[in-house]
């Protein structure tokens, strides 16, 4: 089971073009600042079979979307729920391109088997003191917008 709060149809600031956006339920990083503090609660949003997940996923793109990103809270305190729905995703439509952003380090979370189903993670808590409008699909100067297959390929990090 996954828990996620919902889903947003059209985005362009959460990775290039036009977006699905899925936010999953539950943050543990409280970060001062966060547009979206009614998260936090890992408890609360809608628990669904990660099956079930991905069909409405599926369903909802269309040929605007140049890709999917899951959001939050933080997708990777979900990350086992979160890989079957990326599978299932995938199995699909292997060509869809999938972000991930998360307050967990690149470096920290390296190993999980789900970073090889994605292709960006936007990593690092917000910082509201490094707070920037400018950033290009990021909201502090410390997040990084991270190349996952060719960091994992090169075994360092690779910004996109």
């Amino acid at each position: 089971m996954i828990r996620y709060a919902h889903i947003l149809n059209d985005s362009i600031v959460d990775g290039p073009g036009m977006r699905l956006v899925v936010f999953l339920q539950g943050c543990k990083w409280n970060c001062e600042g966060c547009h979206n503090p009614h998260l936090f609660p890992l408890d609360e949003g809608i628990e669904i079979d990660e099956v079930q997940l991905a069909k409405i996923i599926l369903k909802k793109i269309n040929s605007m979307h140049s890709g999917i990103t899951f959001s939050g809270g933080d997708p990777i305190l979900q990350k086992e729920a979160l890989l079957k729905v990326i599978k299932y995703i995938r199995s699909r439509r292997p060509d869809i391109n999938i972000w991930v952003y998360t307050g967990f380090l690149f470096e920290d979370i390296n190993n999980l088997p789900l970073l090889k189903e994605i292709d960006v993670l936007v990593d690092g808590q917000f910082k509201l003191n490094e707070k920037d409008i400018s950033l290009k699909f990021k909201g502090s100067a410390n997040q990084r917008v991270i190349d996952i297959k060719k960091s994992l390929q090169n075994n360092k990090v690779t910004l996109l």
